[in-house]
């Protein structure tokens, strides 16, 4: 990954959506089933959410992200957990054949955009059990943006790990895989809130939007609003984005 992808993704305060990611952390740290003196590397850790976890489950863990600030937030959030923290590229990793027992990412390795790199680094360094999470394609959203004249701001290629036998196609020499959905659900008092989050939190999604100008923007922001606003229930509003969750064993 490039440098202006580092800078990207450490330009903007990705905490508070990472924070709103934890139930995922938490089902894929579960699934991993980590065992306390496990080794575990958290690739594309972000602000560390996986890492820490699986440290609080007894692993020696690293953590490795492209974006220094991240890291400096991961650090920070570890609260006393020995955790190894390094700047890295999911492409080219600095570690080890077999280095680790247990490697994970959440939503961050598929943002690489070598997927066959990822792909070939990931069985190298795992020894036993893999486990990624990756975006599933979002008609409604990309309905919105083609509206707009505008791809999604991540690119079409982070999405392709989440289409149907992708990820075996990728992986599935090295691993015995399984594939199971998901749903992550945003909430909010109400669309504008979660535009709020998303346009100050999510690095592609800000950097999209600060290339429009004033009245096409103003026009995006309300139209991104009422999409929320269909998944009003009562009192707050849940916009779902579907996801997979990929676990595999090493063959």
């Amino acid at each position: 990954m490039t440098q202006s992808a580092a800078e990207l993704w450490g330009s903007v305060e990705y905490r508070r959506l990472a924070e709103r990611l934890a139930p995922v952390h938490d089902k894929l740290v579960e699934r991993l089933a980590i065992r306390r003196g496990e080794r575990v590397l958290d690739v594309a850790t972000g602000t560390g959410g996986v890492a820490i976890r699986a440290a609080r489950a007894g692993a020696e863990v690293t953590g490795v992200d492209i974006a220094e600030p991240l890291l400096d937030v991961a650090r920070a959030s570890a609260e006393g957990a020995s955790i190894r923290f390094d700047v890295g590229d999911a492409q080219n990793l600095p570690y080890d054949d077999a280095a680790f027992d247990v490697v994970a990412s959440c939503f961050g390795a598929i943002f690489a955009p070598d997927h066959r790199a990822v792909a070939r680094e990931l069985a190298r360094v795992t020894r036993r059990r893999l486990g990624l999470t990756a975006w599933r394609p979002n008609e409604g959203l990309g309905e919105l943006y083609r509206r707009f004249g505008v791809d999604s701001p991540e690119g079409r290629e982070p999405f392709r790990w989440g289409t149907d036998g992708y990820a075996e196609e990728l992986l599935g020499e090295a691993f015995d895989l399984t594939v199971e959905p998901g749903t992550w659900v945003l909430e909010a008092a109400d669309g504008e809130g979660i535009w709020q989050l998303w346009s100050t939190s999510a690095p592609p999604f800000k950097a999209m939007l600060a290339g429009m100008e004033p009245e096409r923007l103003e026009a995006f922001h309300q139209a991104y609003v009422a999409y929320c606003e269909q998944f009003r229930e009562d009192a707050a509003v849940r916009v779902p984005r579907e996801y997979l969750l990929i676990l595999g064993t090493r063959r």
